[in-house]
């Protein structure tokens, strides 16, 4: 069978966090109390950067945030959001990188632990279809409850989503020739850990000892910009 190509999003295909960035926008413009928000949502992103962060939690937080607002003031946030936020930090090299996958016919992915909300829209302006993500529970309307609908898509959650994924289009990981996945962070050790090809990508300290000692190829797109 053809090979598969997995990529993190945050700091791995973007040089930047997209769910710290959305709170610190959500704040910028006024949409949530700027004090509390920035003091949790820094709060949460230290808690991640040392990997202690309590993913149930944080989400919790994230998507109660998100629950406040109907779905179409959501997505008029969210599409000002791309234009100030993203699009700008959306560079050639990892471009490259999942185009040179593209060409090579494998199937792609991005699995994130950030939710669907704040990440389908990058995934569609990398080009990539295919997104596991944390997922938000929706009502009738389309509005966001502020609830997860099963586990999140972090640490050893990113290897189950991908399981299920695969299994739901009758696959499994090992049914590929090689299987591809690009990371900056030592969260998503088990998910390098699995596949035949591990890439650390602008990896953290933490990461990047564990590769040398692994001998994991380490790459830095943001370098070649």
């Amino acid at each position: 069978m053809s090979n598969i190509a997995l990529f993190d999003l945050d700091h791995t295909l973007i040089p930047i966090d997209s769910d710290y960035e959305w709170g610190q926008f959500l704040c910028r413009i006024g949409a949530v109390d700027a004090e509390e928000f920035a003091r949790r949502n820094a709060d949460f992103f230290a808690q991640y950067q040392a990997g202690t962060l309590d993913a149930v939690e944080y989400l919790e937080f994230a998507l109660g945030t998100l629950a406040q607002f109907p779905r179409n003031r959501l997505d008029e946030i969210h599409a000002q959001f791309m234009r100030e936020v993203i699009q700008p930090v959306l560079l050639p090299a990892a471009y490259d990188l999942i185009k040179r996958h593209q060409d090579q016919g494998d199937l792609i992915a991005i699995i994130t632990a950030t939710n669907r909300f704040v990440t389908a829209p990058i995934a569609r302006a990398l080009g990539v279809a295919h997104l596991l993500a944390a997922e938000p529970e929706l009502d009738a309307a389309g509005n966001l409850t502020g609830r997860l609908l099963g586990m999140p898509t972090s640490g050893a959650g990113k290897v189950s989503h991908l399981r299920l994924w695969l299994a739901q289009q009758g696959l499994q990981l090992e049914d590929f020739n090689q299987s591809h996945f690009y990371s900056d962070s030592q969260n998503d050790i088990p998910l390098l850990e699995l596949v035949t090809h591990p890439v650390a990508t602008n990896p953290n300290a933490r990461l990047s000892a564990h590769a040398q000692a692994r001998g994991w190829p380490q790459i830095n797109l943001f370098d070649k910009q």
